[in-house]
């Protein structure tokens, strides 16, 4: 083997680990994170037709006031601590020039707005350290980050969970 050819060699062999390099981290960071749904925010065993009650008019207020039994603040506690990736939509508490950094993350589009929140077990309070684009706040998203379940009141309703987001990216169907 020539010279030439062993340096020639030697640089594809380190271009090669270069290259892995910049992919590995991507890898291991989406690897790290177990994706949930919003069946898995409900205890094991919970009947999710339990969850949520009839609900009555308050006719004061001209709005509709769902109901929730003992089911609907019932949390799993499996999820504590755990790092996930959940989809879900963007209900904005705390907006900057840059976009939403504090946001309430919902299982479909228009709830807590349009219609009667979900049960605290089916609401989500997010902390992302990176603004989410104000223009892009009705597109579904992941959340990426840990966990926490843990009884929360905000201005738009009461959560059962809590994610710091380490990543938002947008959902890809």
């Amino acid at each position: 083997m020539t010279q030439a050819h062993m340096i020639t060699r030697r640089r594809f062999g380190l271009m090669a680990a270069a290259a892995s390099l910049s992919v590995a981290p991507r890898a291991a960071f989406a690897a790290a994170f177990r994706e949930i749904t919003w069946e898995d925010l409900i205890p094991p065993g919970e009947p999710y037709s339990e969850i949520v009650g009839d609900g009555k008019f308050d006719a004061v207020n001209d709005v509709w006031v769902p109901e929730f039994d003992e089911h609907g603040a019932k949390l799993n506690p499996e999820l504590d601590g755990a790092l996930v990736k959940l989809p879900g939509y963007i209900i904005p508490l705390e907006m900057g020039a840059e976009g939403v950094t504090d946001f309430v993350l919902v299982p479909y589009v228009g709830a807590c707005i349009h219609v009667p929140p979900p049960p605290p077990n089916q609401l989500v309070l997010v902390s992302a350290k990176d603004p989410w684009p104000s223009e892009s706040l009705w597109d579904a998203v992941w959340v990426f980050g840990r966990m926490t379940a843990q009884l929360s009141s905000t201005e738009v309703a009461q959560t059962g969970y809590r994610i710091e987001a380490e990543k938002v990216e947008a959902y890809q169907w």
